[in-house]
């Protein structure tokens, strides 16, 4: 199936190359044709005008068909000859026709009124009136072709906006029916929106057009509207359902088939609604499709709809976190899932860098939960809301239960970080999502907490004719900016009357660090979040503390380099040559805790042998764990992963790279052939990369994921 899959991705790529070189060549055939009429026709005209004059005096004569004609009788055919040929020139060649058409005929008025003043004839009169009234008919030709232009124009434009009101039709339409079918559900609210955001992601990854990713975005948004047909109280249903309730449920694909077929005009989305619960390996539903049998659409749909549903809250179970999520979309690929489609998802999530595609915004107002009631301190606790480098600002009002704000315990922001992105208090959890609690700051400057190396809080006075943002005796509104860069967290609390800016240093910088509302006696509500577009300068918290440094350790021939997140630095870029040799000692950083926290090599070419610089292409990156992640193209890669008998286990293949590992990466280089092997704790990763862009400069460079690499050694 692989192989086949393989030979189908080539010949299309072939079928694609072939059509869009055709096109280019159709386009081309054209203009040479265009502009060989045209020089053809300007030709006829100068020549039959050169004639014109000779004929009209001419005394000879000529026998056709037995009869004998004077050559002058001719010069009629020849003028129109010339006059089809000027017409012709404004029809086809439309204003530059008209001009050049224009110049020609007015270039031998002074030819004719010259014969008529010093030869004393008047043979060229008719000539005259002959031009004058080429003129008029290329002049009248030509305003016509005007007004027939700007009349298409119209009518195009007329099309383009009756097609932007049917489509924004369409567009409402599509996003009442998925309103509707979030109606039904408050776990599912927002699920179709976020379907169809990472189908999108995913057809870019995978090279669509725009017109294809549009198709896509609202195939999938309307992916669930069948659930519309399904019982309220089998949607909402707490716990496991019943046989019946199963198979009720299950013919949700068909219930969306059905509503969604009859829109003739857009034939597409009916399919995404029918197939998005078959599997690859044919074990779906409702046809029981397999492999590529399966539409495209479907099978993109079907990785995005699990992706979302693992990471989103149900009724019946929280939500799992991403770095588990993707280990299951792993263990599925070729299963459950396209095994390319599930590849691209993987790489989406390990880019993911900042969690910007799955935040836990839990208190959003969109999804109809931004209010906390709290009793007793940290009864009820936000979700966590990222802190990055993209500021997020906080709207909030405060309002005590029982007591005035002047004697109220204000509310609390809890820092910490766990795999899902919550606040644990129980023993098991904490351990399964590796909670850590940084420390909590009170919104009237107190802090506690023994997970951060320092903190520090000032407080600032706004302008003093400012009175507090209180709505009433009982409320306060608040607005917080929270930002982060590396190890440094910055949050600004403002109540109108004062600022309160609190900086605080995280054990290190690999750690993510999420912000919970929580408070005592109290309600927190009218929360709204809101993340900037473009992250803030590095130098936009000042640093009150030492950044912490895993990478002090011996030093060979490159720098050491520390990797605190997925790709976030690289070594020092090396030129690969036949029998080169890496040597380097890695371990993982302290917050590190899954298989694919380890080594990767970045196999590139650029100008200036920099990562992400001018011309930067990555052919493949190779990683220590044996997963295989495809560059951006320029090569055909072979993946060769093997465990002998070496194999220690992934448990304690985490265990080791924790207490680190020397490491050995050779390199072998025959023409455009690359080879690149290593084999570290029984697990053997060969890749064979065939450079097809005819680059030569092809370079290597050390990266990975939450490890420092030292003692980097090149041997040649």
């Amino acid at each position: 199936m692989q192989k086949n899959r393989t030979q189908n991705i080539e010949l299309n790529s072939i079928k694609n190359t072939s059509n869009a070189q055709m096109q280019f060549d159709i386009r081309t055939n054209s203009r040479t044709l265009s502009k060989s009429v045209f020089v053809v026709l300007f030709t006829i005209y100068a020549f039959s005008s050169v004639l014109i004059d000779n004929i009209a005096r001419s005394q000879d004569s000529v026998i056709l068909f037995g009869r004998t004609f004077p050559v002058s009788s001719f010069a009629g055919v020849v003028t129109s000859l010339a006059n089809i040929c000027i017409i012709f020139l404004v029809v086809f060649f439309k204003k530059t026709g008209f001009i050049t058409s224009l110049i020609l005929l007015l270039l031998q008025f002074p030819a004719l009124i010259r014969n008529i003043i010093f030869a004393r004839t008047i043979s060229s009169i008719p000539g005259i009136f002959n031009n004058l009234l080429t003129i008029i008919a290329i002049i009248v030709i030509y305003r016509r072709n005007l007004m027939l232009d700007r009349y298409k124009d119209n009518e195009i434009e007329l099309l383009k906006k009756q097609q932007r009101l049917s489509q924004h039709l369409f567009e409402q339409t599509a996003t009442a029916l998925v309103s509707a079918v979030d109606a039904k559900d408050t776990y599912s609210h927002g699920h179709s929106l976020r379907v169809a955001e990472y189908s999108e992601k995913i057809a870019r990854m995978m090279g669509k057009s725009d017109d294809e990713c549009y198709r896509i975005y609202y195939t999938a948004l309307l992916h669930d509207v069948g659930k519309i047909g399904i019982a309220d109280q089998i949607i909402t249903k707490k716990g496991k359902l019943t046989p019946e309730e199963y198979f009720e449920i299950k013919q949700h694909p068909a219930k969306g088939h059905q509503i969604l077929k009859s829109i003739n005009e857009y034939p597409y989305l009916s399919v995404g609604a029918h197939y998005h619960h078959e599997r690859y390996d044919g074990k779906g539903y409702p046809e029981g499709l397999k492999g590529e049998d399966i539409p495209e659409i479907a099978r993109i749909i079907s990785v995005a709809d699990a992706y979302d549903a693992m990471t989103s809250n149900r009724s019946y179970r929280d939500a799992i976190p991403q770095q588990l999520v993707r280990e299951e979309i792993v263990k599925n690929a070729g299963t459950q899932f396209d095994p390319e489609i599930a590849k691209i998802m993987q790489k989406l999530i390990d880019e993911d860098v900042m969690y910007r595609m799955k935040e836990r915004d839990a208190l959003r107002e969109q999804a109809g939960n931004n209010e906390l009631y709290c009793e007793e301190f940290r009864s009820d606790i936000s979700d966590g809301i990222l802190v990055s480098p993209y500021m997020a600002k906080i709207h909030l009002k405060f309002t005590p239960k029982n007591n005035s704000v002047k004697d109220a315990i204000l509310p609390t922001i809890i820092l910490f970080d766990s795999l899902d992105g919550r606040v644990h208090d129980e023993e098991k959890t904490i351990k399964d999502f590796n909670y850590l609690e940084y420390c909590m700051v009170c919104f009237d400057g107190r802090s506690e907490g023994d997970n951060i190396r320092k903190i520090q809080i000032n407080t600032v006075d706004n302008d003093r004719n400012r009175i507090r943002n209180n709505v009433s005796d009982h409320d306060i509104i608040y607005n917080i900016d929270a930002v982060r860069i590396k190890d440094h967290v910055l949050i600004k609390i403002n109540d109108g009357h004062k600022t309160m800016e609190i900086t605080a240093v995280l054990p290190d910088n690999s750690r993510y660090a999420y912000i919970g509302l929580t408070g005592e006696y109290c309600d927190i509500t009218d929360v709204t979040i809101n993340k900037a577009k473009d992250p803030v300068s590095d130098d936009y918290i000042t640093r009150i503390a030492e950044e912490i440094s895993y990478i002090d350790g011996p030093e060979g021939d490159l720098p050491n380099v520390q990797i605190d997140g997925h790709r976030s630095d690289y070594s020092d870029a090396i030129a690969i040559t036949d029998g080169l040799k890496l040597t380097f000692h890695s371990v993982s950083l302290p917050a590190a805790r899954l298989i694919w926290h380890c080594p990767y090599v970045d196999i590139f070419h650029s100008d200036d042998k920099g990562v992400h610089s001018e011309n930067y292409r990555d052919y493949v990156l190779v990683r220590f764990d044996g997963e295989d992640w495809e560059g951006s193209g320029g090569s055909q890669n072979r993946m060769i992963v093997n465990r002998t008998e070496d194999f220690v286990g992934w448990d304690e293949w985490k265990k080791q790279c924790k207490d680190g590992i020397d490491c050995e990466v050779t390199f072998a280089k025959k023409g455009n052939k690359i080879t690149v092997s290593t084999e570290n704790m029984g697990l053997s990763v060969k890749c064979v990369i065939t450079v097809l862009d005819g680059e030569q400069d092809i370079y290597a460079a050390l990266t990975g994921d939450q490890i420092a690499i030292t003692n980097i050694k090149v041997v040649r």
